[in-house]
């Protein structure tokens, strides 16, 4: 496909929503990586290339933006948070109180056709397990009480595991069982109660917040989710990781098809597959075993519409209209892996864009523009072109962590290229 870059210099945008009239809603997270400015910003793109500021100092990270009825709806993740700001510019908060911010936090929201609000929770930890990794993400110190919230009733089957203490450095050890703050354990068959909010979800509620409940547990990062024209609810998640108390070896992103009710596997299945299956066993620790010991009394665990490579990071799809070269099909934006940090070091994975044909779930790589970090995608106003979010150049190192570049984010119009068409 071939693209303009039509907004550049931008700090690691995530989101973008195309408002009525054109006008295109622009989001920077507001991390600080490289020096960028704390305190996430959304930007209106007016259709003659003006740029104006809508909101700025949000938590971060900023990871949604949402356009009904005229108003705009904003997640941000780091506070637990969803605001709707009034074409006054006036700002409401519709939803707080999520969980976290732990490893993940509140993701995107969508509007359905009942006309609720809907949006995904990520999980707390990687897999269900409060961890020395939960400390070198930054959250474990602050928040030193916070543990995953299961959105269904689940017994414990008494997996605890042992790690250094550090709040006693060099002397003490600590057992943490899961869905228990860390180092407090979790006996076998103890039963942990369900509560909405929780974490490793799908909510929904009203448009001002009311009646808020629970639509499917068990997605570990729902980072991107949208309905068809159809009216089906469609969502990606990211798979498990290679590290903390509990790593998961090469589990797949997926694409679930998101029924009220169901069970989609996390913390003990990977798209209906148990993490005890040898495909899962993690170059960092010893092979998983379960945590629940009730999988009989839950739904059965759904099975995925589609399985992306371990590890690329499948952000956010748009699912293409009409006018597209691909009417029906959806376009996923995959950031990328994030190793050393979530797998051992290895073949870069993601970092582009695939076309998934409905009609069998096959994935077709596009030829694109080099993307550093795709991260969002959606179809423009005119249904002519796709917009790309590129959060820009940011990659994980073994010796200094986070490695990124300020102002190298950007948002991208790609058009098919010459003869690119419908299969």
């Amino acid at each position: 496909m071939e693209g303009d870059r039509i907004v550049a210099d931008l700090d690691f945008p995530t989101s973008v929503a195309v408002g009525d009239g054109g006008d295109l809603y622009l989001a920077e997270s507001g991390l600080p990586f490289g020096g960028a400015a704390p305190g996430g910003r959304v930007w209106r793109l007016g259709a003659g290339g003006d740029r104006d500021l809508v909101a700025d100092g949000l938590v971060p990270p900023v990871n949604g933006l949402a356009w009904h009825e005229g108003d705009l709806y904003v997640t941000e993740g780091g506070a637990g948070r969803i605001r709707r700001l009034d074409a006054d510019g006036t700002s409401t908060t519709i939803v707080s109180g999520l969980p976290g911010p732990g490893d993940y936090h509140a993701n995107m929201a969508a509007f359905g056709p009942d006309g609720k609000l809907y949006f995904s929770q990520g999980s707390m930890t990687n897999s269900a397990v409060v961890g020395l990794d939960s400390l070198d993400l930054g959250w474990l110190a602050r928040i030193p009480d916070a543990h995953d919230v299961p959105g269904m009733d689940v017994v414990l089957a008494g997996f605890n595991i042992e790690t250094d203490d550090p709040r006693t450095p060099g002397a003490g050890r600590a057992t943490t069982g899961a869905f228990r703050p860390f180092a407090t354990p979790g006996p076998a068959g103890e039963r942990v109660a369900a509560a909405v909010p929780c974490t490793a979800a799908i909510m929904r509620c009203d448009p001002d917040g009311a009646h808020l409940e629970l639509v499917a547990w068990g997605l570990r990062n729902a980072f991107g989710l949208g309905f068809t024209p159809a009216g089906a609810l469609l969502a990606v998640d990211q798979g498990a990781d290679d590290r903390g108390s509990r790593p998961i070896g090469n589990a797949p992103d997926l694409l679930f098809e998101v029924r009220p009710g169901g069970w989609y596997g996390w913390p003990d299945f990977i798209g209906g597959d148990p993490v005890t299956d040898p495909a899962y066993r993690p170059r960092r620790g010893p092979a998983p075993s379960f945590v629940l010991a009730d999988h009989d009394r839950l739904p059965p665990p759904a099975r995925p519409l589609v399985r992306f490579p371990a590890h690329s990071a499948a952000t956010r799809f748009a699912v293409l209209g009409d006018g597209a070269p691909w009417p029906g099909q959806l376009v996923v934006s995959l950031f990328g892996d994030e190793a050393p940090m979530t797998v051992p070091p290895g073949p870069r994975t993601g970092r582009g864009l695939v076309r998934v044909d409905p009609s069998d779930w096959s994935q077709h790589p596009l030829v694109t523009p080099g993307f550093h970090r795709p991260i969002d995608v959606a179809w423009d106003a005119d249904r002519r072109a796709l917009l790309v979010v590129e959060f820009g150049r940011f990659e994980m190192d073994a010796e200094h962590g986070v490695r990124a570049e300020r102002r190298s984010g950007a948002l991208w119009q790609l058009r098919p290229s010459n003869g690119e068409a419908a299969p």
